[in-house]
């Protein structure tokens, strides 16, 4: 597109979008043309790939949490920061330090469970997975009844309870991965919702007062292969300190459907007959008639970790007080279990050394304006993602601006490593008014913006963002389009599709030089300009009426106005 025409179209959005949301936004913002020229110079190829190339690298050895590539990872992406231009943005310091537990449990090789029928054994690693929920040496279950309780499910808003009130304390539970996803109109239809989240599923058996539960996996139930579940699961696990009086499950499982489907039989039920029952609202918790005891042994580590956040004050004196978020995770698995190429080292290039990237670029890019944002502008770094979001959970608990005053979170996990796009994929499109920002932006690539690919997936509720949704902070999560430029119909998604497969959690995930960084390119700087109107305009970005974040959102700007007296 000619440079001069490109101006003229950016100027127009930008007025279009602030206008909209803010009628005399215009008249204050910076022209746009600035903003498209430190896209250019900051947003490059060389600027991206250099940072992963680093992070990457062995030696960071995967970026575990808490370990010694971890720390290397945290010190080099402040200093970054720091040479850009920011302040420390955690009162003051650099890192906001992320207290955790490190849990890594040995289970036995083999688990067994007693039927009126026989003894079924589940092997590790080949059958089944389990990890100490509990930070304490020793996990035991003695004599415990396997109970089948479907999804799992507690969700009033849909008139869903799979539970019914049975008293299942002590109980192991099985349960299915996923929500229910036949109905559009029951739960969101094939679009997966936190309900359908590992994470979820552990939580809700907490809240039972169950021993333990074993999810079942699927490859499609699960967005992922058994080969993820073996190798994010069997190594060291970290969780935060608990709250005041929150619930903990003291074993957490998966097994195959495979070997669920054996045990089950061998008691003399079957599964899929199971699975079917579990699709109705009046469904009851099934008794199974196993019975099992189990002991892990645990070594336990109380260390900790840290989110990197800096901070550009805005340049306006009562907007400055807000803030747009940039996210990205720093962490990944560390040094594992080898591949067959005898790799130990879990190199998380693409997840997410490329998303840590593709932030930085943009830090660089607004510091490199010649006019603040009106809003101030954090960049977060944060820890513990793999761990189930840990590091954006404690700084969503112990922000360091009111949830109120957070004007969104813009949030990259995962980079375009195959070309430019036609489209741009916007997980969590239709949740919020940030839709017609990215709408908007996205047109002047020549772009469309299409909703998640794969929305059995759950994407939404799998990265950081998530956590600022729960305090009611609307948030962008932009991944790589599937129509690729100069590619057939189908090529994008099957390169998505084959890269989970092969490389998601994987040692080989790592950088390639024959990685085209055009449409990476692409994604940052969209996210740049995103970042850019949404820290110009007069108004707050809002969830869509209705959305399961706005009553949150409403809350916490609430709070921001009228803090308590605690805040004071």
């Amino acid at each position: 597109m000619h440079r001069s025409r490109l101006l003229a179209l950016l100027a127009s959005c930008a007025a279009a979008v602030l206008l909209c949301s803010a009628p005399r936004a215009a008249e204050r913002a910076q022209l746009p043309e600035p903003v498209l020229r430190a896209a250019n110079a900051e947003i490059t190829p060389a600027a991206l790939a250099a940072p992963i190339r680093f992070l990457a690298s062995d030696a960071l050895e995967g970026r575990g949490t808490a370990s010694r590539g971890d720390d290397i990872a945290v010190r080099y992406l402040a200093a970054e920061l720091e040479v850009a231009g920011y302040r420390p943005g955690a009162n003051g310091r650099w890192l906001q330090t992320v207290p955790v537990a490190g849990i890594r449990t040995h289970a036995p090789e083999q688990w067994s469970f007693s039927t009126a029928h026989g003894t079924v054994t589940l092997k590790w690693y080949q059958d089944y997975i389990a990890g100490a929920g509990v930070p304490q040496e020793q996990t035991t279950i003695r004599d415990a009844e396997l109970v089948f309780v479907g999804y799992g499910i507690q969700a009033p808003e849909y008139q869903w309870d799979d539970f019914k009130g049975v008293n299942l304390h002590g109980k192991v539970l099985v349960m299915m991965n996923n929500d229910p996803d036949w109905d559009p109109k029951l739960f969101e239809g094939a679009r997966r919702l936190y309900y359908g989240r590992w994470s979820y599923k552990y939580e809700s058996a907490a809240r039972q007062g169950a021993a333990g539960a074993i999810i079942i996996h699927t490859a499609p139930s699960a967005g992922y292969p058994w080969q993820v579940v073996q190798s994010s699961w069997s190594g060291e696990q970290f969780q935060l300190p608990p709250r005041a009086g929150e619930s903990q499950l003291p074993l957490k499982a998966w097994a195959t459907q495979a070997a669920v489907r054996h045990l089950v039989e061998t008691a003399g039920y079957d599964l899929d007959r199971l699975e079917r029952a579990a699709r109705a609202r009046d469904f009851r918790p099934v008794p199974l008639g196993i019975r099992t005891s189990i002991t892990t042994h645990n070594e336990v580590a109380h260390v900790q970790t840290a989110n990197v956040a800096g901070v550009l004050p805005g340049s306006d004196p009562k907007l400055a007080r807000e803030v747009v978020i940039l996210s990205a995770h720093h962490d990944h698995f560390g040094i594992g279990k080898p591949d067959a190429s005898g790799d130990r080292i879990y190199h998380g290039a693409v997840d997410n050394a490329s998303g840590c990237s593709q932030v930085l670029a943009i830090a660089r890019a607004i510091a490199a304006l010649s006019q603040r944002p009106r809003r101030s502008v954090l960049i977060l770094f944060v820890a513990a993602e793999e761990q189930g979001l840990l590091g954006s959970a404690y700084y969503a608990a112990h922000p360091t601006f009111p949830a109120g005053r957070i004007a969104a979170d813009i949030n990259f996990d995962g980079g375009n490593i195959w070309g430019r796009t036609r489209d741009v994929t916007s997980i969590g499109l239709g949740k919020s008014n940030l839709d017609d920002i990215v709408r908007a932006v996205a047109s002047l690539q020549g772009r469309a913006v299409v909703p998640d690919a794969f929305p059995d997936r759950g994407y939404y509720y799998r990265s950081d963002q998530f956590s600022f949704a729960k305090i009611g902070v609307p948030g962008v999560y932009l991944n790589p389009g599937v129509d690729f430029v100069g590619r057939p119909a189908g090529w994008g998604r099957a390169q998505h599709e084959q890269w989970e497969a092969t490389h998601y959690h994987q040692p080989s995930d790592k950088f390639e030089d024959s990685w085209r960084f055009d449409g990476m390119v692409q994604d940052a700087q969209l996210g740049f300009w995103v970042a850019w109107l949404i820290a110009q305009a007069d108004t707050l970005p809002s969830w869509r009426p209705g959305d399961e974040f706005e009553s949150a959102r409403r809350r916490a700007i609430a709070e921001s106005k009228h803090p308590p007296l605690a805040q004071r």
